[in-house]
């Protein structure tokens, strides 16, 4: 007889760790890696000011900014 999976389970694992764990750690790692490549300064223009900036400061920002809207609306579509 065939298992079949049990219901409100998703996803698998490798090892023990959950596919979704290991997604967020590549992303985690190949982010950091990149923000760490790029650590020149940059200038940046909203309308009319302009912010000269670390490159790295705009990417870590851009990131978080990423990371808090796919958790609110992940949060709002419960």
């Amino acid at each position: 007889m065939a298992k079949t999976p049990q219901s409100g389970t998703t996803g698998g694992n490798i090892g023990g760790i959950s596919y979704r764990t290991i997604g967020v750690a590549v992303i985690v790692v190949l982010s950091v890696w990149f923000v760490l490549a790029n650590t020149g300064s940059v200038s940046i223009r909203f309308w009319i000011p302009t912010l000269a900036a670390p490159l790295w400061i705009v990417l870590v920002g851009t990131f978080a900014a990423g990371m808090l809207t796919g958790w609110w609306v992940r949060t709002n579509r419960r």
